[in-house]
């Protein structure tokens, strides 16, 4: 009858059946209340995950979070009960562009071409870097990222923007990872990749450089994005007090969020973890 209610009468469908009008209304009474107690429910899941991640997931991650968590669930539904709870995540911002291409090196040839999906850690790293904004004035945050598993294997923060700041992030992957000769490592033409001391560091451990194409920034996407998601689940239009409040909050949503805890759509919503170990699992 409930399916049929907005073409038929319920009178004539009670009379056809032979059943009550008063029934009908009955179950379908306790049909909504039940439904609005499990909707209650799960607004209460979902706002508790929010919470937990600082409301930097959308739908689409909530519903693969609550799934994980043997909660099965539609994302429409959760999609709606995000939106009129006002649970959604952190709107998107737009950020500062801090490539310097217009330099004397000779920049490197883009080796990799946009394959962007590599099947083995510790093969392939990509870098970038971005802007902070304190109270104190601007931090520049440089990370490199395993593109095999999506985790930030390396990063610094610095008040220059210097070629310092990519040799701290870069030493801090070496020491991480122990990789070996011949990993491809890729970056815009920022001046500080294609310097002389950077370009002494990566020889010094037999890799090999790329770099995006001038002016296309889809050519080093992953890394872009990496910004993306921090600016959008992070930062939003925060200016930091200082730049030590800047430097606990990168630490807590690298180390302790982005690395271990957050689902990563590419990954198949796993972690950047999970999946590096899973990937280590299957090649035995």
């Amino acid at each position: 009858m409930n399916a049929h209610a907005s073409t038929h009468s319920v009178g004539m469908m009670a009379k056809v059946l032979k059943v009550s009008r008063s029934g009908y209304y009955a179950w379908r009474r306790r049909t909504e209340s039940l439904r609005r107690g499990k909707d209650k429910e799960l607004v209460g899941r979902i706002s508790e995950i929010q919470k937990k991640v600082r409301y930097r997931y959308g739908s689409p991650r909530m519903t693969a979070e609550l799934r994980r968590a043997g909660v099965h669930v539609g994302h429409n539904r959760v999609a709606r009960l995000m939106r009129t709870e006002g649970l959604s995540a952190r709107m998107r911002v737009k950020f500062r562009v801090t490539t310097k291409s217009g330099h004397s090196h000779r920049p490197a040839a883009n080796l990799l071409k946009r394959e962007f999906t590599v099947v083995r850690s510790n093969s392939v790293w990509v870098s970038d870097i971005t802007y902070i904004a304190t109270a104190e004035g601007w931090m520049y945050l440089c990370v490199i990222l395993d593109l095999c598993g999506r985790s930030v294997v390396g990063w610094s923060l610095s008040k220059s923007l210097g070629t310092d700041l990519i040799i701290r992030a870069f030493g801090m992957a070496i020491l991480r990872r122990r990789p070996d000769r011949g990993l491809l490592f890729h970056s815009d033409r920022g001046v500080q990749y294609a310097s002389y001391e950077f370009r002494r560091a990566l020889r010094g451990h037999g890799f090999i450089q790329s770099m995006s194409r001038k002016g296309d920034c889809w050519d080093n996407a992953c890394a872009e994005s990496f910004f993306k998601t921090l600016k959008t689940e992070l930062i939003g239009r925060t200016i930091y007090q200082s730049r030590s409040a800047a430097r606990t909050a990168i630490f807590e949503y690298i180390e302790v969020f982005y690395n271990r805890q957050r689902l990563h759509s590419h990954l198949g919503y796993r972690t950047p973890m999970e999946y590096e170990a899973w990937i280590e699992e299957k090649s035995g």
